[in-house]
């Protein structure tokens, strides 16, 4: 049985999702609660599916992927097996850092993080474009990285 999170467990993700690196007997401390109960209730939130990882955040500029390309792409045919396929193939390709299914003008949106334009352009030419059923790609270099994955507000 689920237990409806409260105001305690609200505090933990919003804490936890500001600084990942928080000890637990920091976080007990910042919750007023016993590092033994913090402890049961990070783990259970994990259990739950509210917290789904942990990891660091890597500067891009720092490991030569400080270009950030957004690109548009569109299938040749809008089917279940098409997008499943063209999803699998996306999902091995290591430089893309999120694939999203989108309505509109699109069928899929791209974030993909490079060293430069010439980076991007082979890839592009080598591997983006020969994705199976792409019949059309846009790019979208972004110039200003106004606000990139900003914590979720709740």
């Amino acid at each position: 049985m689920r237990v409806p999170l409260d105001r305690i467990d609200l505090k933990m993700l919003r804490l936890l999702q500001d600084n990942g690196r928080l000890t637990n007997a920091e976080l007990a401390q910042s919750v007023v609660v016993s590092p033994a109960t913090c402890h049961r209730r990070t783990q259970r939130l994990f259990d739950e599916g509210y917290i789904s990882h942990v990891r660091a955040v890597v500067t891009p500029r720092k490991v030569d992927r400080g270009a950030l390309v957004m690109v548009g792409v569109v299938l040749d045919r809008s089917t279940p097996e098409s997008f499943a396929e063209f999803e699998k193939a996306v999902a091995k390709l290591k430089f893309i850092l999120d694939c999203h299914l989108v309505a509109g003008d699109f069928d899929y949106f791209l974030k993909i993080r490079v060293g430069d334009m010439a980076d991007f352009n082979r890839i592009h030419g080598d591997q983006l474009i020969a994705l199976p059923g792409v019949r059309q790609t846009r790019t979208f270099f972004v110039m200003k990285e106004v606000v990139d994955n900003a914590p979720l507000d709740f």
